[in-house]
């Protein structure tokens, strides 16, 4: 019987190994490294080498510990793995950070398919993953051709780990223009590049790709038989506890460098390619409604050297003050995409009412958000931003409807480890905020959005 699994979650920011209790549906224990991207080759990439070892370590470490019955995989998406026939890299894999596949900007839209067929709004730098097969295509043509599969990045561990090359449709559908999520299948992009004959074979993402390889068996001291399963993206992985124990309509918000919002069962809306909607695929392959902004990054980038501390008087005072933080910080995605941020009112903000108009500003854009995919029902926060108050209220207090603070510590390791088990998830637990009896809070949250369209 498999109780324990280990799930491999490469985020964007972090790289964790999380051990899964199934019984309990909770992580026991978790490993965490900073991720960051190398710039030692011909373009910004992935330090997969280095992952690889922080992978190793903590599965042999956390063996020690508990017994692994099985392994499954998470990761960001925006990526693919260029692999050659003996399963090295082709190429270095691209940080999707990288601009330089703007430079063939004009090219590069000229084939691309419309946002109708694949849902893929059209992004900036290697978002799009057409765009960067493209660009690497164009500027490295000697190594593309050595390329003997391209794979999503999930799929690229889970390759290392079995020897079982494969593709699945989350990483596949999450604006990469690779992808119909109305057929399923391949995009007209793939046949027109003639990518089709490299994309490794589409597996679901709960299927068991094979054992580990006997090699790693002995490097970790994992039984040789320990299971690995396909994984998919990680956005996806915190939505399918919920798709398989939740009633719709609801709404997930997946925080972490990006706040990523889906609604299931939600009012039907037309998505604006221009603000960062998209359909993304679920783990059941079935298309959702989507959109993002780069949330934690701004997080970061707000908060670096500053204090975190507030009280009930800072946020009295931002109320009533009418402190705002206009968006964006980070431009070139989300639902404001060319708004430059700026402070409402700029001066006498102390260190703590910063702090609190940082929160409700990151609230209100997943309020945006869950507004432009048609969300209903409670909105249920996954990750880093559930812990905090501030966010968790103004997002009650904007949409108007309750938000449910996940508990658990990283809900994508939650999503993938599932894929090992036939038996349902435990629904959404957590703590559930409802709006604000005190209505200062919505008048915040209109006085923003007025300001927003205003600016």
């Amino acid at each position: 019987m498999i109780r324990h699994v280990a799930v491999i979650d490469i985020g964007k920011t972090n790289a964790k190994v999380a051990l899964v209790d199934l019984t309990t549906v909770r992580e026991v224990t978790l490993r965490r490294v900073a991720n960051a991207a190398s710039t030692d080759g011909p373009y910004p990439h992935h330090d997969v080498e280095r992952l690889w070892a922080f992978v190793i370590d903590s599965l042999s470490a956390i063996h020690r510990e508990q017994r692994i019955d099985a392994i499954s995989i998470t990761t960001h998406g925006a990526t693919a793995v260029l692999v050659d026939a003996k399963g090295g890299l082709a190429l270095p894999v691209l940080d999707y950070e990288f601009a330089g596949p703007d430079d063939l900007a004009q090219d590069y839209d000229a084939i691309r398919p419309a946002f109708a067929e694949t849902g893929t709004p059209r992004l900036p730098a290697g978002l799009n993953i057409g765009a960067q097969l493209f660009w690497q295509r164009r500027h490295f043509p000697t190594d593309f051709a050595r390329t003997a599969a391209i794979l999503m990045y999930p799929q690229y561990w889970a390759l290392r780990l079995t020897g079982v090359a494969a593709n699945e449709v989350t990483s596949l559908g999450c604006h990469t223009d690779l992808w119909d999520p109305w057929q399923p299948n391949f995009s007209s992009l793939v046949d027109r590049m003639g990518w089709r004959r490299l994309m490794a074979p589409v597996r679901p993402a709960k299927d068991r790709l094979g054992s580990i390889l006997p090699a790693l068996a002995r490097q970790t001291g994992l039984d040789p038989q320990t299971p690995v399963f396909c994984g998919l993206h990680d956005s996806n992985a915190s939505l399918l506890p919920h798709l398989i124990a939740d009633r719709p309509p609801f709404s997930v918000v997946s925080t972490g460098t990006w706040v990523v919002s889906m609604a299931v069962g939600g009012n039907k809306v037309a998505l604006d390619a221009a603000r960062d909607t998209l359909v993304n695929v679920n783990a059941l392959g079935n298309p959702v409604p989507s959109a993002r902004f780069m949330g934690g990054r701004e997080f970061s980038l707000l908060t670096d050297g500053k204090p975190q501390d507030w009280s009930d008087a800072d946020v009295a005072a931002v109320l009533a003050r009418g402190t705002l933080l206009l968006p964006s910080t980070q431009q070139g995605s989300g639902p404001y995409p060319h708004h430059a941020a700026r402070w409402l009112p700029a001066e006498d903000v102390t260190d703590g009412q910063r702090f609190v108009a940082i929160s409700f500003y990151l609230a209100l854009m997943t309020a945006t958000c869950l507004g432009l995919i048609g969300g209903d029902g409670p909105a249920i926060v996954e990750g880093p931003f559930a812990r905090n108050r501030l966010f968790t209220r103004m997002l009650a207090a904007a949409t108007a409807r309750p938000v449910i603070a996940s508990e658990a510590a990283t809900g994508t390791s939650i999503g993938a480890a599932l894929l090992a088990t036939d038996r349902g998830a435990i629904g959404s637990k957590g703590e559930t905020t409802k709006p604000p009896d005190d209505l200062a809070w919505a008048d915040y949250a209109r006085a923003w959005r007025a300001a927003v369209d205003a600016s």
